[in-house]
């Protein structure tokens, strides 16, 4: 039929630019008779050749499982590639059968047998090389699987967006609402709530979950208050208490909440004073000052609406603030991070493009700035002028086109205009989309504060930017070629996370230190708790992986581990059909759908059907070429394919639809059994086109990827080039369709955009695949555990004639047409299909034949007679890199070919369908068990405690003193000296208390502010930083008059007359910790501030004077501008 109707399809192609359809072709219908093997067409026999099912029972191996031999002979022989295997009758010895292990309840094992099998030369190098599997994974540091990766089907409506640490507990934000593990329960067995298995959290270890809620898009944990505050996409902020009891196991509920944006809430921080800032949806910036929030938490639950109406009134609204005249200092793109530089009592706030940079304390605008670092200082308004002038011609054009229309145009002269003016259209989209693309992938994805007081920055382009803390950018680095989509600080290490599931160490320099492919998908957050560094994919797994990876512990862990491999190994055995039919562009019978599959699926668990020629024609082609750029695929008639073979499987009662993929004439789709449905999932789709200039899709390859038991499957159907003397083509289009075929999530599938990935996950992860795959040799299918390709091959039959090849088939000896077959010889020599598998072939050439001709007298009797050939094919690889491997951890995936036949009985196409059936063995992680053997090491392992110990340990460090009293405006300078002479020491002073001081001297009950935050009337800086061995770090501690604040708590100004005027005092925390430790060695030095009532009435006359502008000053204030104080403090550098 293709070489028929579409010998020239590619030149033909481009017809389908014509706005003239192409003509109908005639179907062709032949009646000559078939040619007899009587009289002058009869060929002799050979009389050296052996007969198809002549066989000699010798020729049985019974001692080497010999169903499989590899290529590694020179010799042409039979015996060399096609072991002989018995008829039906013939008993097998039962060393040849493979160990099954744990059989599932759809399989009925029957006496099937596997087949023999031929092996491609050039499978165990390169791209070809079968990847590596093992217990452990040899090539990263050991992780803790706190949740093992979840089938995305089981996550629609539940996936996790994020994830915050305490010291006891993670908590992650869900779709639905907020979940809670403790550490204390983090190595057990996971059954969900109330040992209850979810879907999808068999395995993960046991958590708490709250009720339902909004999707939650940020986390931020508030260790003064013991709250947790979650952001959420209906505009509010939700508080949640940590560490509360769940004893009955009932959803715990919210605390104090409010409604904070009209928009989504996208980011959250608490400044240095305790104010929580949230950004949101164009620009937005709100500060809710803490003393709002205080007095909110304090009152009893049946205030719960007076608690939330006095928290959304007290708002300062940052945006409207500096928006003078209408023209806004800072971008409407959307805050996507929100930093608290707690060193300098600052906060950033991150656009897609853009920063700027405010005041803890004042909440002043000091700077606006774009991603390289120049100063912005006003709204660019050419996008709003050329939005004006696009809208003018618009207009114009409208106008005019109604000018023509009356004119009385034709109708094939105003279809032509339409049509050139929306080709027009897609151009100048293109064009713009090619210009947002490129500013796209400069865009802010992740923001974070070192030690030592650096800012540092990850683009969607993979780019790491060095930022001091007054916003002046320092020097950039560029280690992978991915987007960075998350940033973890701890001590003196940066962790990056890309889409590409990397995490790479840095030091504090920004040289690169180690790094591990952690997650098979985008690592969207990165948290340290417990001494882990814990990582959310995209998928939903979370993984820890200890502080001190990769390193010596390590090398403890994995092989203990490895050890233990028996505990958690768990087998499954199922059966998969693959099936191929060119269908010629027609549409069959259920009767031949029954015959092709319906017959053969009794025990079969998995069920792939690949189409080609599903439809041709030029314009078809060229339409589905322009559908594909931009993301539109399938058909009608691939739709009707796709039910009529569903109806034949008895879809809905016996088989579930997972999933399909079309690309022009080809089309894929695949069919699970409900008994084994709930442990196959994360369909991924991909195609290739081989056709013109690689763009076409009359020929290339379609793909399915999926996880089965965790394993991971990929099925290509492909239809190569055509024509006896095309072989180097056809290789070229399987090297070209291995190298670059690329799984991505399906636009069919309804969970497609479940999981709120940033901009770089969802545009960046497909672009930069191939070119990523290449550097690294990791290519989508060579990482897969099993493949199978299967389609219209258009391998020849070569060196015979037509007659001859009639008579062979007709005396069944297809042994010696197999020495003809163009697809074994290029597989013998390597140059095609390297290291893969097809069964021994028993069956009739499947092309080409007469439409509606039965039985082999249906062979191609036309003016081309075309030699019958074995097109249509299924070839594999599994796990093994050896004849004699078994299925284990290090093997997981070992599949044989227990049938494979042509359906000859069917005679809607000239090809006839060929199915192939798979017995697989399958090893697996029992993930839960893992784990809790993993826990066993970590935390009794000898080797690993002393480890630990050893990175807690902190220096001995020294403080000026313990009691500072200030006047007003006060300046006390704090020294805190590091003893140690060769370790460095990180320091951090927070405010764990502040109290009105009684008349006696002596303090009444400390009250913390958000995050142990400072109160206004105190400045500490640096407030963080790096000492030095043998140095010491100066702290100056001032007292801040209050007069110049312009607070507004339940809409009142919170102005000087407002303050308590009684004495005060704090106490001031010191933090110590080593470089890489979770624990800290603490100082407290207690800070009074004695009040003086002659500088009270001085202020106030200054301040009644100003009182009236004092809410609105920072609006005023030209951007860049600082005050003195300020400029004192920017001088003041970190150690």
């Amino acid at each position: 039929m293709e070489e028929e109707k579409f010998e020239d399809d590619e030149k033909h192609a481009l017809e389908g630019l014509s706005m003239e359809p192409a003509p109908r072709k005639k179907a062709h219908s032949y009646s000559h008779q078939l040619r007899t093997n009587t009289g002058t067409h009869h060929k002799r026999y050979h009389k050296f050749r052996h007969h198809s099912f002549d066989i000699p029972t010798n020729l049985i191996d019974n001692n080497n499982h010999g169903l499989i031999y590899d290529d590694d002979d020179s010799s042409d022989g039979d015996e060399d590639f096609y072991p002989y295997i018995s008829t039906s009758g013939q008993v097998f010895d039962a060393g040849i059968g493979l160990t099954m292990g744990v059989v599932s309840d759809n399989v009925n094992q029957g006496q099937q047998q596997p087949l023999p099998e031929f092996i491609g030369s050039g499978g165990g190098a390169g791209i070809f090389k079968v990847p590596t599997r093992a217990s452990v994974h040899p090539s990263r540091p050991s992780c803790h699987e706190l949740r093992p990766h979840p089938l995305r089907e089981t996550q629609v409506g539940n996936f996790l967006r994020t994830i915050a640490c305490t010291e006891t507990q993670l908590w992650a934000g869900l779709e639905c609402g907020i979940r809670v593990w403790n550490f204390s329960d983090q190595y057990k067995p996971g059954m969900g709530i109330g040992e209850r298995a979810r879907r999808g959290d068999e395995d993960a270890a046991p958590f708490h979950e709250s009720a339902n809620t909004t999707p939650t898009l940020c986390l931020m944990v508030d260790s003064g208050s013991r709250l947790i505050w979650s952001g959420h996409k209906d505009g509010k902020i939700r508080s949640w208490k940590m560490d509360q009891s769940n004893a009955d196991e009932s959803p715990f509920k919210e605390g104090l909440s409010w409604q904070a944006h009209r928009g989504s809430v996208l980011s959250m921080v608490m400044s240095s004073y305790g104010d929580i800032w949230s950004g949101s949806e164009g620009g937005n910036i709100r500060v809710w000052p803490w003393e709002s929030v205080e007095k909110s938490l304090s009152l009893s639950p049946e205030e719960k609406h007076m608690a939330a109406l006095l928290v959304e009134r007290s708002f300062i609204d940052l945006r409207s603030q500096v928006t003078i005249n209408g023209v806004c200092n800072i971008s409407s793109s959307d805050v996507k991070c929100l930093l608290s530089d707690h060193i300098r009592a600052k906060v950033w706030a991150a656009g897609s493009a853009s920063f700027s940079l405010w005041d803890a304390r004042t909440r002043e605008l000091l700077k606006v700035y774009n991603a390289e670092g120049q100063i912005e200082n006003r709204v660019d308004m050419s996008s709003v002028q050329d939005q004006a002038t696009e809208d003018e011609m618009n207009a114009k054009f409208v106008t005019k086109s109604k000018k023509e229309k009356s004119q009385g145009s034709s109708f094939l002269q105003r279809s032509r205009n339409a049509i050139m003016g929306a080709a027009e259209a897609v151009r100048r989209v293109a064009t713009k989309g090619a210009g947002a693309f490129a500013e796209d992938s400069k865009k802010t994805e992740a923001l974070v504060i070192a030690a030592d007081g650096m800012i540092w920055s990850g683009c969607s382009n993979g780019l790491l930017v060095q930022w001091d803390g007054n916003g002046n950018r320092l020097q950039d680095f560029h280690h992978h070629p991915c987007a960075v989509l998350c940033l973890c600080i701890h001590g003196s290490r940066i962790w990056v996370g890309y889409v590409s599931g990397m995490v790479q160490m840095l030091d504090l320099e920004g040289n690169f230190l180690a790094g591990w492919v952690a997650h098979n998908g985008p690592v969207v957050k990165m948290v340290v708790g417990d001494n882990y560094l814990f990582s959310l994919a995209t998928h939903g797994g979370i993984r820890g992986w200890s502080l001190a990876s990769p390193g010596p512990i390590d090398n403890i862990i994995r092989p203990e581990l490895a050890e233990k491999e028996h505990l958690y190994t768990r087998k499954e055995n199922f059966r998969i059909l693959v099936s191929t039919w060119n269908v010629g562009q027609g549409r069959v019978s259920q009767e031949a759908l029954s015959a092709w599959l319906g017959s053969a699926v009794s025990d079969v668990g998995i069920v792939v059907a690949g189409l080609q020629e599903v439809e041709m024609g030029a314009g078809f082609l060229a339409m589905s070429a322009a559908k594909e750029t931009v993301g539109l695929e399938g058909s009608a008639m691939g739709q009707w394919w796709q039910d009529a073979i569903g109806k034949a499987l008895d879809e809905g009662s016996t088989f579930e639809r997972v999933g399909s993929r079309q690309l022009a004439a080809l089309l894929i789709a695949i069919w699970v059994r409900k008994s084994l449905r709930k442990h196959v999932g994360d369909l991924d789709v991909g195609a290739v086109a081989c056709g013109l200039g690689r763009a076409i899709g009359n020929k290339g390859g379609v793909g399915l990827r999926l996880r089965v038991f965790d394993r991971i499957m990929c099925f290509v159907n492909c239809h190569l080039a055509a024509h006896l003397e095309a072989v180097n083509r056809r290789n070229a289009d399987f090297d070209h369709i291995y190298r670059t075929m690329s799984f991505t999530r399906s636009s069919n599938l309804l969970n497609n955009a479940a999981v709120g990935v940033s901009s770089a996950a969802q545009m960046l992860r497909g672009t930069n695949a191939a070119a990523i795959n290449s550097d690294e040799g990791k290519l989508d299918l060579a990482e897969a555990d099993m493949v199978i390709f299967f389609g219209d091959f258009n391998y020849r039959l070569f060196g015979i004639s037509y007659d001859e090849a009639r008579d062979f088939i007709s005396q069944r000896s297809f042994d010696w047409l197999r020495e003809r077959d163009q697809l074994r010889a290029e597989m013998k020599s390597g140059k095609v299909f390297q290291g893969m598998r097809e069964a021994i072939i028993r069956f009739p050439p499947t092309y080409k034949f007469e439409r509606g001709k039965p039985g082999l007298g249906g062979y191609d009797s036309g003016e081309k007679k075309r030699i019958p050939a074995w097109c249509d094919r299924v070839l594999y690889r599994d796990n093994r890199s050896s004849t004699t491997a078994e299925c284990s951890l290090g093997c997981p995936v070992v599949a044989s070919i227990i049938q494979y036949e042509g359906c000859m009985e069917v005679t809607e196409s000239d090809h006839k369908p060929v199915r192939c059936k798979f017995d697989v063995e399958l090893a697996h992680i029992d993930r839960s068990v893992r784990r809790q053997e993993f826990g066993n090491i970590f935390q009794n392992n000898d080797r690993i405690k002393s480890i630990l110990e050893e990175l807690h340990y902190i220096p001995e460090t020294d403080v000026s003193t313990t009691q500072i009293v200030l006047q007003n405006q006060d300046t006390f300078s704090l020294k805190i000296s590091n003893r140690s002479r060769e370790d460095k020491v990180l320091f951090q002073l927070t405010c764990c208390g502040r109290s009105p001081a009684k008349e006696d001297g002596q303090a009444s009950e400390y009250h913390p502010r958000g995050s142990f935050g400072f109160p206004r009337w105190l400045e500490v800086t640096p407030a963080a930083g790096i000492i030095k061995p043998d140095q010491a770090a100066e702290i100056l501690v001032r007292h801040e008059d209050s007069q110049s604040l312009g607070d507004s708590v339940d809409g009142i100004p919170q102005s000087w007359w407002s303050e308590d005027t009684r004495d005060k005092e704090v106490i001031l925390m010191i933090s110590i910790k080593s470089s890489q430790s979770t624990e800290a060695r603490t100082h407290q030095v207690h800070v009074r501030h004695s009040f003086t009532p002659d500088a009270v009435r001085v202020n106030s006359k200054n301040s009644r004077s100003n009182q009236g502008s004092s809410h609105h000053r920072s609006a005023l204030k030209h951007v860049g501008n600082t005050s003195n104080k300020m400029k004192d403090h920017q001088n003041i550098r970190v150690p």
